[in-house]
């Protein structure tokens, strides 16, 4: 195996593991938590209801597009603020995610993993990108 292929195929383990992460928390939030409740729990947040609706459609749709390997960076990049608004939920809730109300570790490690992804882009086996959609997009965005 080359440098080469190793890079490949290192990043294509950090797309699924960022894709995956994101659609089972987005479907958790759909189907577990439901969007009402999602709503009420960014409610109690002081966030208001449109924020919970995009950060499920975030989580969603930016899974399984990082998932796919479409438009991978772009993808990345767009999970951030709802990465990092994970982050600032948890922080107050200590260091570990298995205190009371989850701690900041895993958010903070998805925001890293989110950024890692976005340097490297898709890796091996992505779909790359969507011909319609191609031409609007700045050529660093395309990877």
């Amino acid at each position: 195996m080359t440098f080469e292929t190793n890079s490949n195929v290192g990043a294509t383990l950090a797309r699924l593991s960022l894709g995956v992460v994101l659609l089972a928390h987005g479907l958790l939030k759909l189907f577990v938590f439901t969007l009402p409740g999602t709503v009420a729990f960014f409610g109690s947040l002081g966030l208001p209801a449109i924020a919970a609706y995009l950060t499920v459609f975030a989580e969603v749709g930016g899974g399984i597009a990082i998932i796919a390997g479409l438009y991978t960076r772009l993808a990345a990049i767009l999970s951030l603020p709802v990465l990092i608004g994970s982050f600032w939920a948890h922080a107050g809730n200590g260091w570990l995610f298995s205190n009371e109300g989850g701690g900041w570790e895993f958010p903070a490690l998805l925001v890293a993993l989110a950024v890692v992804v976005a340097i490297q882009g898709g890796g091996a086996f992505a779909l790359r990108r969507l011909p319609v959609i191609d031409n609007f997009l700045p050529q660093a965005l395309k990877a």
